[in-house]
C-alpha cells in the first residue's frame, strides 16, 4: 500500500525532481523477500506515470504518443544502480544509513539521468563542453531530487517502521 500511494503521488502537482522513485527503490531492496521486485516495481511504476504524463498531462508538446521518452533507460538504469547501492549499503537500516544511501540515490539519479539527456538528445553539443553544460543546467532540478528522496525515503521507512509497532504481523523477520 506504502508503494502503491507513493507511485501515485508522481502524478499529482510537485517541483520538478521531487518524486518517490528512488525512495521506493530503496525500500524495496530493503524490505521484499524476493528483491527481483524491488528493481521492477519503480521501474514499472516509473514507466506508467510516464506515459501519462507525457500523453496526457504534457501530450499538447510530443505530436505522438510517447512509450518511451529519448535518455529514458538512462533514467530507468539509475534506478537499478540505486537499488545494487541499496543492497549493499541497507544491509543495516538505520538513520544513517538510510540517509547516507538517500544521497548517494540522488547523485546516481543525477549523474545517470543527466548523462541520458546529453547523449541522446540534440540538446547539448556531443563534447565534454557539452556534457559539462547538461549537468550545470541539471543542477537547479538535483536540489529538488535530493529533497524527494530524502522526504519518500523517511515516509516509507518511517510509515513501516510504525506500522510494525501497531500491526505485529508485519514484524515477520522485518521483511515483507
Amino acid at each position: 500500500m506504502l508503494i502503491l500511494l507513493a507511485a501515485m503521488s508522481r502524478l499529482l502537482p510537485h517541483p520538478p525532481n521531487f518524486a518517490p522513485i528512488g525512495g521506493m527503490t530503496l525500500f524495496g531492496v530493503a524490505y521484499y523477500s524476493k528483491r527481483h521486485w524491488a528493481f521492477i516495481i519503480p521501474i514499472i511504476a516509473m514507466w506508467i506515470s510516464d506515459l501519462v504524463l507525457n500523453n496526457v498531462i504534457y501530450g499538447q508538446y510530443f505530436p505522438h504518443f510517447v512509450w518511451f521518452y529519448q535518455g529514458c533507460f538512462f533514467t530507468y538504469g539509475s534506478f537499478i544502480l540505486i537499488g545494487l547501492l541499496g543492497l549493499f549499503l541497507l544491509k543495516k537500516i538505520n538513520a544513517q544509513n538510510l540517509f547516507i544511501t538517500s544521497l548517494l540515490a540522488s547523485v546516481v539519479f543525477f549523474a545517470l539521468s543527466n548523462f541520458g539527456v546529453w547523449f541522446s538528445t540534440t540538446i547539448y553539443p556531443k563534447n565534454i563542453s557539452g556534457l559539462i553544460g547538461c549537468y550545470i543546467a541539471g543542477l537547479p532540478f538535483f536540489k529538488n531530487t535530493i529533497l524527494g528522496d530524502l522526504v519518500y525515503t523517511s515516509v516509507l521507512f518511517g510509515s513501516f517502521e510504525y506500522a510494525q509497532h501497531k500491526i505485529p504481523s508485519l514484524q515477520i523477520n522485518t521483511k515483507i
